[in-house]
């Protein structure tokens, strides 16, 4: 493995759904959403609060007997082509391997499948597709994700798709465009914006109230009807 530079949080009960878990942090992003709470994370260069990889690999190994699973997110995993041998070598330590992704390499993430180094995939649905660039700030993005997207519906592997919702990049028609787009997922949520001073677009208010998370959730539920609020 190289020296890419990864974050870690030892322990966690949220990141991977029941189990006790770690986190491990890869650096960089390809896209720019304007609310995005790890903007720390975002710049390839930024090394703020990072450990060096083989410590992580290390801690890795010594708590393999404690821990349950390791989830691999970001920035964007999988932006870096080696997380086929980090996702392998967690496996071969008897863990739990789950991926957050953005959806934007399809081919990177078929590969994971196809390994069996993998047992869950958490994606992210930042908009409905005719609001994607302008969520993401990436503006050739979306048939990438839509590659992803079938690939994570086919039922290959237990997966989730996730929303953060806000009160002024999202509106009600754009879940219903969502819920159409991915109408059958084992497991979709909606969660709210939560302010950070460490996002990306400082001076833009964000907030989404609950009476419209419980919009967007209603506008989902007849395509996706275990649809949950997170976090509420």
């Amino acid at each position: 493995m190289n020296t890419k530079r990864l974050g870690l949080q030892k322990l966690t009960l949220l990141d991977y759904p029941g189990l006790l878990a770690c986190t491990v942090f890869f650096n960089g992003c390809n896209f720019r959403c304007p609310f995005c709470h790890n903007s720390a994370l975002v710049e390839p260069g930024n090394e703020k609060t990072l450990a060096e990889n083989e410590a992580i690999m290390d801690f890795l190994k010594k708590r393999s007997s404690i821990l349950d699973g390791v989830c691999f997110t970001g920035g964007e995993a999988l932006l870096h082509e080696e997380i086929q041998e980090y996702a392998k070598y967690a496996k071969s330590l008897g863990y739990k391997v789950k991926i957050d992704t953005n959806g934007s390499f399809p081919d990177r993430l078929a590969a994971l499948l196809d390994s069996g180094s993998v047992d869950y995939v958490a994606m992210d649905i930042k908009n409905s597709p005719e609001k994607y660039a302008v969520t993401c700030g990436n503006a050739h993005i979306l048939p990438q994700v839509e590659r992803s997207v079938e690939l994570l519906l086919s039922g290959k592997i237990t997966c989730e798709f996730r929303t953060t919702a806000t009160g002024n990049l999202h509106e009600v028609s754009d879940f219903t465009a969502i819920g159409k787009w991915i109408c059958g997922a084992q497991r979709y949520f909606i969660q709210s914006f939560v302010p950070s001073e460490d996002i990306l677009e400082k001076n833009t208010d964000f907030t989404v109230t609950d009476f419209q998370l419980a919009e967007f959730l209603a506008a989902v539920k007849p395509y996706i009807p275990n649809a949950a609020l997170r976090g509420k």
